[in-house]
Protein backbone atom coordinates (compact mmCIF):
# COMPACT_ATOMS: atom_id res chain seq x y z
CA UNK A 1 0.00 0.00 0.00
CA UNK A 2 1.38 3.44 -1.12
CA UNK A 3 1.69 5.71 1.74
CA UNK A 4 2.93 8.64 0.78
CA UNK A 5 0.10 11.13 1.25
CA UNK A 6 -0.19 10.26 5.03
CA UNK A 7 1.69 11.46 7.89
CA UNK A 8 1.76 9.44 10.51
CA UNK A 9 1.43 10.75 14.27
CA UNK A 10 4.34 9.69 16.85
CA UNK A 11 4.15 5.74 16.07
CA UNK A 12 6.32 2.76 15.76
CA UNK A 13 7.97 2.72 12.37
CA UNK A 14 10.28 0.30 10.61
CA UNK A 15 11.32 0.54 7.03
CA UNK A 16 13.86 -2.15 6.13
CA UNK A 17 15.11 -0.80 2.53
CA UNK A 18 15.51 1.48 -0.35
CA UNK A 19 12.13 -0.68 -1.63
CA UNK A 20 10.03 0.01 1.54
CA UNK A 21 11.39 3.39 1.54
CA UNK A 22 9.31 4.48 -1.76
CA UNK A 23 6.27 3.68 -0.11
CA UNK A 24 6.31 5.86 2.62
CA UNK A 25 5.57 9.78 2.89
CA UNK A 26 7.57 12.06 0.99
CA UNK A 27 7.99 13.97 3.99
CA UNK A 28 9.66 10.44 5.33
CA UNK A 29 11.75 10.11 2.82
CA UNK A 30 13.35 13.72 2.64
CA UNK A 31 14.48 13.38 6.39
CA UNK A 32 15.96 10.44 5.49
CA UNK A 33 17.96 11.71 2.73
CA UNK A 34 18.64 14.81 4.54
CA UNK A 35 19.62 13.14 7.86
CA UNK A 36 22.09 11.19 5.52
CA UNK A 37 23.49 13.65 3.46
CA UNK A 38 24.28 15.36 6.75
CA UNK A 39 26.35 12.16 8.00
CA UNK A 40 28.11 11.48 4.59
CA UNK A 41 29.25 15.10 4.04
CA UNK A 42 30.05 15.68 7.94
CA UNK A 43 32.60 11.98 8.06
CA UNK A 44 34.41 13.48 4.92
CA UNK A 45 34.80 16.83 6.07
CA UNK A 46 36.11 14.70 9.74
CA UNK A 47 38.84 13.27 7.06
CA UNK A 48 39.78 16.16 6.04
CA UNK A 49 40.24 17.79 9.25
CA UNK A 50 42.47 15.13 9.98
CA UNK A 51 44.88 15.33 6.87
CA UNK A 52 44.54 19.18 6.02
CA UNK A 53 44.29 20.92 9.38
CA UNK A 54 45.58 18.95 12.23
CA UNK A 55 48.29 17.11 10.43
CA UNK A 56 49.99 20.56 9.87
CA UNK A 57 49.53 21.82 13.39
CA UNK A 58 52.08 18.94 15.16
CA UNK A 59 55.58 17.87 14.38
CA UNK A 60 55.63 14.78 16.38
CA UNK A 61 55.59 12.08 13.66
CA UNK A 62 53.65 9.80 15.54
CA UNK A 63 50.68 12.27 16.19
CA UNK A 64 51.33 12.62 12.12
CA UNK A 65 50.47 8.75 11.62
CA UNK A 66 47.42 9.15 13.90
CA UNK A 67 46.13 12.38 12.13
CA UNK A 68 45.92 9.74 8.81
CA UNK A 69 44.77 6.05 10.16
CA UNK A 70 41.69 8.35 12.09
CA UNK A 71 41.46 9.87 8.32
CA UNK A 72 40.61 6.66 6.98
CA UNK A 73 38.43 5.83 9.31
CA UNK A 74 36.20 9.08 8.49
CA UNK A 75 36.67 8.12 5.13
CA UNK A 76 35.68 4.64 5.38
CA UNK A 77 32.13 6.53 7.52
CA UNK A 78 31.62 8.66 4.45
CA UNK A 79 32.02 5.64 2.07
CA UNK A 80 29.27 3.55 4.27
CA UNK A 81 26.73 6.44 4.45
CA UNK A 82 27.79 7.38 0.61
CA UNK A 83 26.47 3.59 -0.41
CA UNK A 84 23.25 4.08 1.44
CA UNK A 85 22.34 7.17 -0.43
CA UNK A 86 23.63 5.50 -3.71
CA UNK A 87 20.90 2.43 -3.20
CA UNK A 88 18.12 4.85 -3.23
CA UNK A 89 19.52 6.67 -6.15
CA UNK A 90 21.51 9.70 -4.88
CA UNK A 91 25.10 9.99 -5.52
CA UNK A 92 27.31 11.56 -2.94
CA UNK A 93 30.57 11.65 -5.23
CA UNK A 94 30.94 15.13 -6.31
CA UNK A 95 31.72 15.75 -2.47
CA UNK A 96 34.95 14.32 -2.16
CA UNK A 97 36.20 17.40 -5.03
CA UNK A 98 34.50 19.75 -2.48
CA UNK A 99 36.32 22.27 0.03
CA UNK A 100 35.03 22.26 3.56
CA UNK A 101 33.60 25.97 2.85
CA UNK A 102 31.62 24.44 0.10
CA UNK A 103 29.69 21.95 1.77
CA UNK A 104 26.25 23.12 3.41
CA UNK A 105 24.41 20.03 5.18
CA UNK A 106 26.80 19.96 7.71
CA UNK A 107 27.34 23.42 9.10
CA UNK A 108 29.18 23.48 12.28
CA UNK A 109 32.16 25.67 12.59
CA UNK A 110 33.99 22.09 14.03
CA UNK A 111 34.79 20.80 10.72
CA UNK A 112 35.66 23.58 9.09
CA UNK A 113 38.35 25.57 11.10
CA UNK A 114 41.15 24.48 13.98
CA UNK A 115 44.02 27.25 14.69
CA UNK A 116 46.31 24.85 16.81
CA UNK A 117 46.51 22.10 18.78
CA UNK A 118 44.42 22.58 21.85
CA UNK A 119 41.55 22.78 19.51
CA UNK A 120 42.47 20.19 17.73
CA UNK A 121 42.39 18.02 20.85
CA UNK A 122 38.90 19.50 21.82
CA UNK A 123 37.53 18.85 18.41
CA UNK A 124 38.17 15.19 19.04
CA UNK A 125 37.19 15.15 22.66
CA UNK A 126 34.06 17.08 22.53
CA UNK A 127 32.71 17.40 18.79
CA UNK A 128 32.89 13.81 17.99
CA UNK A 129 31.69 12.85 21.44
CA UNK A 130 29.02 15.02 20.55
CA UNK A 131 28.54 13.21 17.13
CA UNK A 132 28.66 9.85 18.71
CA UNK A 133 25.45 11.16 20.94
CA UNK A 134 23.79 11.52 17.56
CA UNK A 135 24.87 8.35 16.14
CA UNK A 136 23.40 6.60 19.28
CA UNK A 137 20.25 7.65 18.43
CA UNK A 138 20.88 6.82 15.30
CA UNK A 139 21.08 3.24 16.16
CA UNK A 140 17.37 2.81 16.98
CA UNK A 141 16.42 4.37 13.53
CA UNK A 142 13.05 3.98 11.82
CA UNK A 143 15.36 3.03 8.43
CA UNK A 144 17.02 -0.16 8.64
CA UNK A 145 20.02 0.46 6.71
CA UNK A 146 21.10 3.72 8.93
CA UNK A 147 20.20 1.59 12.22
CA UNK A 148 23.19 -1.12 10.77
CA UNK A 149 25.52 1.26 9.38
CA UNK A 150 25.79 3.18 13.00
CA UNK A 151 27.21 0.63 15.58
CA UNK A 152 30.35 0.41 14.28
CA UNK A 153 31.45 3.75 13.06
CA UNK A 154 30.21 4.44 16.74
CA UNK A 155 33.17 1.97 17.76
CA UNK A 156 35.80 3.74 15.70
CA UNK A 157 34.86 6.84 16.95
CA UNK A 158 34.97 6.40 20.67
CA UNK A 159 38.61 5.74 20.03
CA UNK A 160 38.84 9.01 18.25
CA UNK A 161 37.47 10.79 21.28
CA UNK A 162 39.98 8.54 23.94
CA UNK A 163 42.68 9.99 21.75
CA UNK A 164 41.76 13.61 21.99
CA UNK A 165 40.67 13.22 25.62
CA UNK A 166 44.23 11.99 26.34
CA UNK A 167 45.60 14.88 24.44
CA UNK A 168 43.76 17.37 26.25
CA UNK A 169 44.66 15.71 30.06
CA UNK A 170 48.04 15.50 28.92
CA UNK A 171 48.34 19.18 27.73
CA UNK A 172 46.16 19.80 32.06
CA UNK A 173 48.75 18.71 33.32
CA UNK A 174 51.26 21.83 32.45
CA UNK A 175 50.25 25.44 33.30
CA UNK A 176 51.07 26.37 29.53
CA UNK A 177 49.05 23.43 28.26
CA UNK A 178 46.16 23.89 31.05
CA UNK A 179 46.26 27.76 29.53
CA UNK A 180 46.02 26.58 25.86
CA UNK A 181 43.09 24.45 26.90
CA UNK A 182 41.24 27.10 28.60
CA UNK A 183 41.47 29.73 25.93
CA UNK A 184 40.47 26.69 23.38
CA UNK A 185 37.44 26.19 25.22
CA UNK A 186 36.20 29.24 25.20
CA UNK A 187 35.83 28.74 21.44
CA UNK A 188 35.17 25.38 20.87
CA UNK A 189 32.23 24.65 23.83
CA UNK A 190 30.06 26.31 21.73
CA UNK A 191 30.94 25.28 18.42
CA UNK A 192 30.18 21.85 20.04
CA UNK A 193 27.28 22.91 21.39
CA UNK A 194 26.10 24.29 17.97
CA UNK A 195 26.49 21.08 16.20
CA UNK A 196 23.18 19.71 17.72
CA UNK A 197 21.29 22.25 15.47
CA UNK A 198 18.98 25.18 16.73
CA UNK A 199 16.72 24.34 19.45
CA UNK A 200 13.31 25.55 17.89
CA UNK A 201 14.18 23.12 14.23
CA UNK A 202 11.01 22.26 13.08
CA UNK A 203 12.74 19.55 11.35
CA UNK A 204 13.94 18.08 15.06
CA UNK A 205 10.56 17.65 15.52
CA UNK A 206 9.89 15.37 12.59
CA UNK A 207 12.76 13.34 12.63
CA UNK A 208 11.17 11.88 16.54
CA UNK A 209 7.44 11.87 14.49
CA UNK A 210 9.28 9.47 12.17
CA UNK A 211 11.14 7.59 14.47
CA UNK A 212 14.78 8.40 12.69
CA UNK A 213 15.91 10.46 16.04
CA UNK A 214 14.85 10.12 20.12
CA UNK A 215 15.56 13.60 21.18
CA UNK A 216 15.04 16.73 19.94
CA UNK A 217 17.98 18.78 18.98
CA UNK A 218 17.53 21.22 22.46
CA UNK A 219 17.20 17.84 25.01
CA UNK A 220 20.06 15.82 23.13
CA UNK A 221 22.08 19.11 23.00
CA UNK A 222 21.72 19.52 26.87
CA UNK A 223 22.15 16.02 27.85
CA UNK A 224 25.37 15.94 25.87
CA UNK A 225 26.42 19.44 27.81
CA UNK A 226 26.10 18.33 31.35
CA UNK A 227 28.07 14.92 31.09
CA UNK A 228 30.89 16.45 29.08
CA UNK A 229 31.04 19.77 31.96
CA UNK A 230 31.53 16.81 34.65
CA UNK A 231 34.41 15.14 32.38
CA UNK A 232 36.07 19.04 31.93
CA UNK A 233 35.63 20.32 35.13
CA UNK A 234 37.62 17.35 36.73
CA UNK A 235 40.15 18.42 34.45
CA UNK A 236 40.26 21.80 36.52
CA UNK A 237 38.64 23.59 33.47
CA UNK A 238 36.48 26.06 33.84
CA UNK A 239 33.59 25.78 31.54
CA UNK A 240 31.83 28.63 29.66
CA UNK A 241 27.92 29.42 29.94
CA UNK A 242 25.95 26.53 27.48
CA UNK A 243 24.88 30.19 26.33
CA UNK A 244 27.71 32.04 25.56
CA UNK A 245 28.53 32.63 21.51
CA UNK A 246 26.51 30.36 20.49
CA UNK A 247 24.99 30.77 16.70
CA UNK A 248 22.18 28.07 17.08
CA UNK A 249 20.50 28.63 20.20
Amino acid sequence: MNTSSQIPAKQIIHVSGPAELLDMPSEYQELVKRQLMAHTEGELSGADDYVKLFYFLTDDPDEKKICCQLALDELEHYKRAAKILLDIGIDTSFMISQGLEERAFYATEAVKSCKNWAERALISFLVEDAVIDVLEEMTESSYQPIADMCPQVIKEEKLHVGHGFRITREMCRSEEGHHQIQTALERMWPVTLDTFGRSDSERSEQYITYGLRIRTYKDARERFARRARLKLEALGLNVPSDEANRKFL
